[in-house]
């Protein structure tokens, strides 16, 4: 109207809209009821606008439900619907740098089969410092309560670690796992669901456990699995170099780094660029 310099009622008779209905000035929406439904949502998260209704009506707030529920909208208070199971937490706590041995440990399943197409799953747990595999247990079903078990028999041999990383599988989540680290008091942080580049020395393992054993291997029985695990164990541990160790192996970083308690992964790269030939005789093969 104020730009094309015409009446009211002419612009509502262009348009087809009543002039009751501009000239009606909106009534007030009741802002105290509004504070009061966002401060019970903030209480209950999980209520909805009918419980909320109840609790306003037992402080003297009655109205319509069917303006209660346009509020609750207006202010985006809506229950989401949960999907997927229920989720064990772990440790709030931040989760520690991998600057020394046995500062974190990752874990991690993968999967593979043998003889007429029998599965099983390989348990693999690495150290994130040293990129050391502390083990590779081979088995057609391997329970939290066994996983519970080879971590027992881990810490007698490493000790413990400062807190372990795993995703949000069965076995991880279960009560054994859930029991052992409480009564270990060990940390256990969960990565976010979809997201396995939180737990991304693990995800490197196992793409290199994959690529090395597992797609060049054909294995008759879960004898003969475990068997070329555990050489390949030993071979990626003592003779394999690592780029990222400046090419030493995982062992020989455990020795550097528990000689200087406190170093940092990158202070086992060169300080002077070298050619691979020259490295790689330092190896003790």
């Amino acid at each position: 109207m104020r730009d094309h310099g015409i009446s009211q009622r002419r612009a509502c008779r262009l348009v087809g809209v009543d002039p009751k209905t501009v000239r009606r000035e909106r009534p007030p929406d009741c802002p105290e009821i509004r504070k009061e439904i966002q401060d019970i949502a903030g209480k209950r998260r999980r209520f909805g606008y009918r419980r909320i209704g109840v609790l306003l009506e037992r402080k003297g707030m009655r109205m319509n439900h069917k303006k209660l529920y346009r509020l609750y909208r207006e202010e985006g208070l809506s229950v989401k619907r949960r999907r997927g199971r229920k989720r064990a937490r772990g440790s709030r706590t931040p989760m520690p740098e991998a600057a020394y041995p046995n500062a974190r440990w990752s874990l991690d399943f993968l999967a593979d089969s043998f003889g007429p197409s029998r599965k099983f799953r390989i348990l693999a747990v690495i150290d994130d410092c040293s990129r050391e595999n502390l083990c590779l247990i081979a088995d057609t079903s391997i329970s939290g309560a066994r996983v519970a078990r080879e971590l027992d028999a881990l810490v007698r041999i490493y000790g413990k670690p400062g807190c372990i990383v795993s995703d949000n599988g069965t076995e991880f989540t279960s009560r054994a796992i859930l029991r052992w680290a409480d009564q270990n008091a060990i940390p256990w942080h969960y990565i976010d669901p979809g997201k396995p580049q939180q737990n991304a020395f693990i995800e490197s393992f196992n793409g290199s456990l994959r690529d090395e054993l597992l797609n060049e291997e054909i294995f008759d029985t879960l004898d003969d699995a475990r068997r070329k695990l555990a050489l390949w164990r030993y071979d990626y541990n003592t003779v394999r170099p690592h780029s990222s160790l400046g090419n030493k192996t995982p062992a020989e970083a455990r020795r550097t780094l528990e000689q200087f308690e406190g170093s940092a992964p990158c202070a086992l790269a060169q300080t002077e660029t070298e050619d691979y030939q020259t490295q790689t005789r330092r190896l003790s093969l």
